[in-house]
């Protein structure tokens, strides 16, 4: 069991037959009253995100969710194929248990399976992908009058603002937690 005053960030508990995975955590105490905990949660079977406060000593059921290696290999329609890189297992997923995720995956890329009791709640990206560039605007030098960034296509789809230095054809880094350009590779 976990207290909720031990709840942070990242966690998955149980409360009922609910998965919920902490998304956002603050510890409140206030001038006069008891402190209270003020949390956002992830339904990690719906996907609902929903904030709720409990009181610092409520219990919720431990839950480990088991990390594998995969490999994603194919869109097959709508589902797109991965593959335990241990077990050779290929499992068809739909886009909504992939999320953000899909603006990222190129084939042949590694994803980690985030699994519990032998069912796939989603996938884990590396921080940071190497994607090309399909389509962008040419900079001009000393074109600083506007922000020196321009938005630029990448191989998966996703746009991103990118410096003006970046051409068509270049391969990037791109930041997976936040959508951004790190640098080119």
């Amino acid at each position: 069991m976990i207290t909720a005053g031990d709840l942070r960030p990242g966690n998955t508990v149980a409360r009922g037959r609910d998965l919920l995975q902490v998304l956002d955590f603050a510890h409140v105490k206030q001038g006069r009253g008891t402190a209270f905990v003020r949390t956002k949660l992830k339904n990690l079977a719906s996907g609902a995100v929903t904030e709720e406060t409990f009181r610092p000593e409520e219990k919720f059921g431990r839950v480990r969710i088991e990390r594998t290696e995969a490999q994603y290999l194919y869109r097959d329609g709508d589902n797109y194929v991965v593959m335990d890189t241990t077990t050779f297992d290929q499992f068809p997923l739909p886009p909504s248990l992939l999320g953000e995720a899909v603006n990222y995956l190129k084939e042949s890329d590694s994803v980690f399976l985030l699994q519990y009791e032998g069912r796939i709640l989603g996938v884990e990206l590396p921080t940071a992908v190497e994607l090309a560039v399909t389509e962008t605007e040419p900079g001009f030098k000393g074109d600083t009058a506007n922000a020196a960034f321009k938005p630029a296509t990448l191989e998966t789809g996703l746009v991103v603002d990118v410096p003006l230095f970046v051409n068509q054809g270049d391969r990037v880094r791109v930041d997976t937690r936040s959508g951004r350009y790190l640098e080119r590779a």
